[in-house]
């Protein structure tokens, strides 16, 4: 049987609720400030899949090698976006601020900053 409880985490950018946590996978809702960022980094054996929930965010994506550039993506309600691993990534809050739905594959803390 599952745990109904969420633990809740105030960050300096917003919030990280994680709603639900198996041997396999993580739930997770950012909620992240208006103007705010997360630090650019990349997992490397974590994957994950964002859906934006409220507002628009800045991703800021690209691969993971030398000399490649990141390109910036609006993701607005309702978009989704995979993150394979060992891609990098930057979340970035737009003026209003934005609410994410995370999913991601269970494992160690593995980003890379």
């Amino acid at each position: 049987m599952g745990s109904r409880s969420t633990h809740v985490t105030v960050k300096p950018w917003g919030t990280e609720e994680i709603w639900a946590s198996t041997h396999h996978s993580v739930g997770k809702i950012l909620t992240i400030k208006g103007g705010h960022r997360l630090s650019r980094k990349y997992h490397r054996v974590k994957n994950n899949t964002i859906r934006i929930l409220e507002g628009s965010l800045t991703l800021e994506v690209g691969p993971l090698s030398p000399g490649a550039s990141v390109e910036a993506l609006t993701l607005y309600p309702g978009e989704a976006y995979y993150l394979e691993a060992r891609t990098i990534h930057r979340f970035c809050a737009d003026e209003g601020g934005v609410v994410l739905l995370e999913v991601s594959s269970q494992g160690a803390d593995d980003s890379v900053r």
